[in-house]
């Protein structure tokens, strides 16, 4: 019998997952704060897609320290193999004999990361605010590699054990199946406990997640907890528990019962480099959300949409990020609209297609990390990461629903994250999907061949602009309005032809009192628009909050902002909050300030 040995997906990773599939992965850690390392053993199951073809495993690694690796109870030959940028170093495994179709291998390493690890950012106790340290992960997209040997890739699910001994509360992205006293550490120092989880539905490597710190929680709904430092609990659990709740129940609404039995909300210490991260289980949320004023929580509403897109239903590669983004800020402004009411879906596409302009404008609208679907072999995914597979996602989604008629969409939704739950797929097997459901509705199937498919999925630069419903956004004067409002009319006010010069900003930051807002979408925002307009006043104040705030979404525009009106002071700030920061913040900016 003859293997057909199907080339990978991916080209992100250097696995040969088209030889071998993981489909367990148990891991058993210890967390050390003091020496800023997570070690332990790591043990992979691994089935054979093909018929005793490979004579060699591979998996991802990227600045890890491997000690041993058994194969099956036994010692096989193995090695590292020299560094490939940006995609680290293979670990190789010697087969004596290839392994059958169908049959499994055991694959158990130990390892330890080390102080170049990208995925995990330690943090001191002042970081925090408390008198404990913190870790936390952040492995979107090829970061998990520095943590463990793996196939890092979206285009490989499977379950996970999680056994993790750490002296703080531990939370992963499991289901906690229990804690166990372990007593004090070697040196008698540190009371240690191990924490367990398991996470029964498959997942991609990237979701793999860890936190562990002075961690506190509270309800937030009859399936949700909010986890946060105990002194920021109170209104973590103020600014949630009005609309997790319903926001869990109108998105089942629109596509089917939640899979994930909770759905729990961790906020992060600032540094945290993303307004959220969906990893299962416990969504991981930017502290800039908790803003007393229940404007921010669209985060969530975006996070628990990955919930079905994105986790259960999986992009194959960050070549198709698309799937993973536009689908959930699809689903986002659904369920907002379904909330709020209509007129919030095109106010908050407003906001969105504003920030579309920017990424565009950043790359220069002819370049590669402009199209949907790009092109990544041999680049780093997060050098492409910008609100374009976002935007432009939602922009065809909603396109196509106005081709077909939202009533008949809304009966492709459930179907479409039925079919793919617990799988990967790309591009083209959406589209097949999709004209495949439609095949017996003669005029829909019409409209959907019709539609320009290589011109969306290959196209450099904008989309064509969507008719926005633009009612809400429409107040006569600042009384009254809301965060998200003001948002609009400050990127209207960025947006100008001709900035706005430094007494009308000056101005301006007086009467509304941008600068006193606790808002970081608001205040941020002003900051931009009076750094464009060189308004002297703000540059202090934009490097006070660049060294409290290390979410990319601020961060970035700010810094290269700053650096075009002060760039003396850019460095310095930079120079002063790099530890700060996040190491995958911390390395764009860098390539933003100095190439």
């Amino acid at each position: 019998m003859t293997s057909i040995v199907n080339p990978p997906r991916d080209p992100n990773t250097l696995s040969n997952y088209n030889n071998f599939l993981t489909t367990h992965t148990e891991l058993n850690f210890n967390i050390d704060f003091k020496k800023k390392k997570i070690a332990g053993t790591v043990v992979l199951t691994l089935k054979s897609i093909t018929d005793a073809v490979a004579k060699e495993i591979l998996l991802d690694t990227s600045f890890l320290n491997v000690m041993d690796v058994i194969l099956d109870g036994k010692s096989p030959k193995w090695e590292l193999l020299p560094r490939f940028e940006p995609y680290g170093s293979a670990l190789k495994i010697i087969l004596e004999d290839g392994v059958q179709n169908g049959k499994s291998v055991q694959l158990k390493m130990t390892t330890e990361t080390t102080k170049n690890c990208t995925a995990i950012q330690w943090l001191t106790p002042a970081q925090t605010r408390s008198q404990y340290p913190y870790m936390f992960t952040q492995c979107q997209a090829i970061h998990t590699r520095s943590v463990f040997p793996c196939q890092d890739t979206p285009d490989v699910k499977g379950t996970v054990q999680f056994n993790i001994e750490s002296p703080l509360p531990v939370i992963a992205s499991g289901l906690p199946t229990g804690d166990k006293d372990l007593g004090k550490s070697a040196d008698g120092a540190i009371e240690t406990k191990k924490y367990t989880f398991e996470q029964k539905i498959p997942i991609p490597s990237y979701l793999f997640a860890l936190a562990s710190g002075d961690i506190a929680k509270a309800p937030i709904g009859p399936r949700s907890v909010v986890a946060t430092g105990p002194r920021e609990l109170k209104a973590a659990q103020w600014e949630l528990e009005e609309c997790i709740e319903k926001y869990i129940e109108t998105v089942e609404k629109i596509v089917f019962p939640y899979q994930w039995t909770e759905y729990n909300v961790l906020v992060l210490p600032p540094s945290f480099p993303y307004g959220g991260m969906e990893n299962p289980i416990y969504t991981y949320a930017t502290p800039t959300m908790i803003s007393g004023d229940r404007e921010n929580v669209d985060v969530i509403a975006h996070e628990l949409s990955h919930s079905y897109s994105g986790n259960l239903v999986s992009n194959a590669s960050w070549e198709h990020f698309w799937l993973n983004e536009g689908w959930t800020t699809y689903l986002e402004r659904r369920l907002q609209a379904a909330v709020h009411g209509e007129p919030h879906r095109d106010f908050s596409a407003i906001i969105g297609w504003k920030s579309l302009q920017d990424s565009v404008k950043q790359f220069g609208d002819s370049h590669e990390f402009t199209k949907m679907v790009v092109d990544l072999k041999g680049k780093d995914p997060d050098d492409a990461f910008s609100s374009i597979p976002y935007e432009k996602g939602y922009t065809f989604l909603s396109y196509l629903e106005a081709q077909v008629t939202k009533d008949k969409w809304n009966k492709y939704i459930p179907h479409y994250f039925a079919t793919f739950a617990r799988q990967s797929l790309d591009s083209y097997d959406f589209k097949a999907n999709l004209l495949s459901f439609f095949a017996s509705d003669t005029t829909a199937f019409k409209a959907l061949n019709d539609v320009d498919w290589d011109s969306w999925f290959y196209t450099p630069g904008l989309p064509p602009k969507p008719n926005f419903d633009t009612s809400l956004p429409k107040v006569e004067d600042i009384k009254g309005w809301s965060a998200n409002q003001v948002v609009v009319f400050l990127d209207a006010v960025q947006a100008f032809a001709k900035p706005l010069n430094m007494r009308d900003s000056q101005t301006m930051g007086s009467i509304y009192g941008f600068a006193r807002s606790q808002n970081a979408e608001v205040v941020s925002r002003y900051y931009q628009a009076a750094l464009k307009a060189k308004d002297e006043t703000v540059y202090k104040l934009t490097a006070e909050l660049l060294g409290k705030v290390g979410r990319m979404k601020f961060v970035r525009p700010l810094y290269r902002l700053l650096n075009e009106a002060d760039r003396a002071l850019a460095v310095e700030t930079f120079e002063k909050n790099k530890d700060f920061y996040h190491p995958i913040c911390k390395n764009l900016v860098e390539k933003d300030l100095f190439g």
